[in-house]
């Protein structure tokens, strides 16, 4: 393995831990934090500000890189080393970055166009969107810790 690909493959293990992490604020506090404080208009703002962030970034950024991974253990690395990498990779793809875009980004752009200040809003937040949203954020924590772990043991594997 070139020295390349190993800076590449450490630095994934990073950056699906940074994302796990702020999926865990959400899911352990934040969402708990805005149900009390009847935060839809600050989770309509924190929608439309991450975009403008370095979370982004990593995010979105980490889909193509999973995908590289998991082929990078499939077809290069193989046997159970290669299991690991290319298992990281398509957790991460699916469980992250597929939960977003099929759960947690169609519950936020419904909350963008709502009215925060209407009744109606008081109950799509509490009965629809706070435990839906958080179940499915809770799914995106599991998959970016597990796709950390996997790539690390995958790392140890093949030293």
């Amino acid at each position: 393995m070139s020295s390349l690909i190993f800076i590449i493959l450490q630095s994934a293990v990073i950056a699906y831990a940074l994302v796990s992490g702020v999926f865990l604020a959400f899911s352990d506090f934040i969402m708990r934090s805005l149900a009390e404080a009847g935060g839809v208009r600050t989770m309509q703002a924190i929608n439309r500000e991450v975009f403008r962030w370095v979370f982004m970034t990593l995010f979105i950024g980490m889909a193509p890189v999973s995908l590289a991974i998991a082929a990078y253990g499939a077809f290069v690395v193989g046997g159970g080393a290669g299991s690991l990498l290319a298992l990281a990779g398509l957790v991460y793809f699916v469980g992250c970055f597929g939960v977003t875009v099929f759960f947690n980004v169609p519950m936020n752009d419904a909350l963008a166009g709502l009215d925060a200040s209407s009744a109606a809003v008081g109950t799509y937040w509490e009965e629809t969107y706070l435990p839906r949203w958080t179940f499915w954020n809770t799914i995106r924590t599991i998959a970016s810790t597990a796709s950390s772990a996997l790539l690390l043991s995958g790392l140890l594997a093949m030293t």
